[in-house]
């Protein structure tokens, strides 16, 4: 009978320490959204942290999105020749990348990479008791930090979702121009003969959402870090995992919606 009851006392505890993280992300969010339209905009921290997020990241997008180009279209080829439709394999891709793979690509990237640093940067100020001087100082340590990172975030990563799809593509093309001789100009034109506004727009979209989720969440993670340096590690991993989990999710909500709208 006492391990039931520990047992449930457990469960019970579990249950009470998750909806308590989840209230706490509310708050947090909402605490964004009000201070993120109220005076003072730390315009040159916004713009620094883009540097961070967007430049510092570019290398490793375009490294990526060139090689799902190549094995995206090497995978799918055998495919198509099997029914003899190799004619199609740019409108294939050019619709699987600007519709999915582009943005998701770099979310997921942008998820490890910038969302972790995101995290063990404002945990390690946590831990040192930086944000509480940041207060002392009569500054307020949530604008400069959280919004500035946040709205970084939701700006970059929807440039960078933009880059990596173009350079899918030209990874794509080189592939197809190895194999068949194909004209940039041809290759291009077939790739968005089918993608539509809507595919475009929803793509966007997404990578604002997916900016949004991984500044808000590697954000939320650092600045509740606790028990030393490795607090900071736990909030790091926490924030890499729970951000991949809400861009998959996130992801499936905004297709279905999209297709939706496609069929309405």
């Amino acid at each position: 009978m006492n391990s039931i009851g520990t047992k449930k006392n457990l469960f019970s505890k579990s249950i009470d320490s998750y909806l308590e993280g989840v209230y706490q992300g509310y708050r947090f969010t909402a605490r964004f959204f009000r201070e993120a339209f109220t005076s003072p905009f730390h315009w040159r921290e916004i713009i620094n942290q883009c540097f961070e997020v967007g430049l510092k990241s570019l290398s490793l997008i375009t490294l990526t999105g060139f090689i799902v180009g190549i094995v995206f279209t090497k995978q799918s080829r055998p495919s198509l020749e099997t029914f003899g439709a190799v004619s199609w394999l740019p409108s294939l891709i050019g619709i699987a990348i600007v519709r999915a793979l582009g943005p998701l690509v770099t979310a997921l990237i942008c998820a490890g990479k910038v969302g972790s640093s995101i995290s063990a940067e404002l945990g390690s100020m946590k831990v040192t008791e930086q944000i509480e001087a940041m207060e002392v100082s009569a500054i307020n340590p949530f604008k400069y930090l959280v919004v500035t990172r946040v709205l970084a975030t939701t700006i970059s990563i929807p440039i960078l979702a933009l880059y990596c799809s173009c350079v899918g593509l030209l990874g794509s093309y080189y592939n197809v121009h190895s194999e068949e001789a194909t004209s940039l100009v041809t290759f291009y034109k077939n790739a968005f003969s089918n993608i539509s506004f809507l595919d475009i727009f929803s793509s966007l979209i997404k990578s604002i959402v997916y900016g949004f989720t991984i500044g808000i969440v590697g954000c939320y993670k650092g600045f509740y870090a606790k028990q030393g340096t490795r607090g900071v590690g736990k909030a790091t991993n926490h924030a890499v995992v729970l951000a991949m989990f809400l861009i998959f999710f996130e992801e499936v909500i905004i297709v279905q919606v999209v297709n939706w709208i496609r069929y309405f």
